[in-house]
């Protein structure tokens, strides 16, 4: 049985309003500057929100009505129409799209949650699935604005604490093997967690235990699950990278593991 998307849709709430905050006092001149999406402006990241909003606002009319999710074909037409906004329409309509979607989340029903599935990208969705999907872009692309404004801002907490247990499903789709073998123990705080990370002819993260530590011979990487995320993410670059402990690998290596999208 899918756990409970209530956690998800919470953590999307508190991504939204933290959103609006750092965005809604901005002039174009900040809106124009760039964000940590490097071939982004801020108000590009905001109309890629923007657009997606859309874009899973008909996930949702899908997965309740029973249709197929939409292709690419439609998404065409929607980042056409969001990236021919000016700076100021894409962040201003951005943040009222993406209030739209949330609260169509908001406002499903016990039976609306049991019923809603799709088959997309090769993988079943729940609501919880979905609504997963769409914090994971949600909280990192918010701090490609925020971090952009503030050096010292971080994903929000709440969504760290849901996406820390789901990153062997990212690690599985968009790391890129650099065909070096490795075997790296990774313990996190906040919350702690402890992983073993495989590179080779493939990447692979898998949650461990205690028992792991007994295996001689291990990488170690230890870091708050806050630069986790971000590392696996594709953005926890030098300049954003808090204290970390590590023996027997090059961080830099796994950066170029892990180039993020």
């Amino acid at each position: 049985m899918e756990p409970s998307p209530a956690p998800w849709i919470s953590a999307l709430r508190h991504s939204h309003d933290a959103l609006q905050g750092v965005v809604e006092p901005l002039n174009v001149d900040q809106l124009e500057q760039r964000s940590y999406a490097s071939e982004w402006s801020i108000a590009q990241v905001l109309s890629h929100l923007g657009s997606q909003s859309e874009i899973f606002g008909l996930f949702l009319d899908a997965g309740l009505s029973g249709q197929d999710p939409p292709g690419a074909e439609v998404f065409g037409p929607i980042w056409d129409t969001w990236n021919a906004k000016d700076p100021q329409a894409q962040a201003s309509d951005a943040v009222r799209a993406d209030a739209v979607t949330l609260e169509r989340f908001e406002s499903l029903d016990a039976d609306e949650q049991a019923r809603l599935h799709l088959h997309m990208f090769g993988i079943e969705l729940g609501t919880t699935g979905l609504a997963r999907m769409r914090l994971g872009e949600h909280a990192i692309h918010t701090w490609d604005v925020a971090v952009a404004l503030n050096p010292e801002a971080t994903v929000a907490p709440d969504a760290v604490a849901l996406l820390i247990d789901t990153l062997d499903q990212l690690v599985s789709r968009s790391a890129k093997s650099d065909g070096k073998p490795r075997k790296i123990r990774v313990l996190t705080t906040d919350p702690e967690r402890q992983f073993t990370l495989e590179t080779g002819d493939a990447v692979t993260l898998t949650a461990s235990d205690d028992e792991t530590t007994l295996e001689l011979g291990l990488s170690e990487l230890r870091l708050p699950a806050e630069a986790f995320v971000r590392l696996v993410y594709g953005r926890l670059d030098a300049d954003h990278t808090p204290a970390v402990e590590s023996a027997g690998l090059d961080l830099d290596e796994l950066r170029q593991v892990f180039p993020g999208y």
